[in-house]
């Protein structure tokens, strides 16, 4: 596979886990500090902590999908055709 589609097939798994993590950890019971504001909105929402889990996590998932496919467990060509 060439480095990009490498790439996107990274980002793509990037975008899925980030999407997976997004509502772990999340408090959304706060008081409405300002008119019209959505009390489901979460107050902090740790997003540089949940940026890194996902980056580590997406790391994990892709270099594990990289060795199947350069060894050939898994060819994604040949699943295609």
């Amino acid at each position: 596979m060439s480095v990009t589609g490498l790439a996107i097939l990274y980002v793509i798994i990037w975008w899925i886990v980030f999407f997976s993590i997004l509502p772990i950890d999340v408090d959304r019971n706060k008081p409405i500090e300002v008119e019209g504001e959505d009390p489901g909105s979460p107050q902090n929402p740790k997003m540089l902590k949940k940026f890194f889990l996902c980056t580590l996590i997406t790391s994990v998932i892709f270099g594990i999908l990289y060795v199947l496919m350069r060894f050939e467990y898994l060819n994604l060509r040949n699943m295609i055709s």
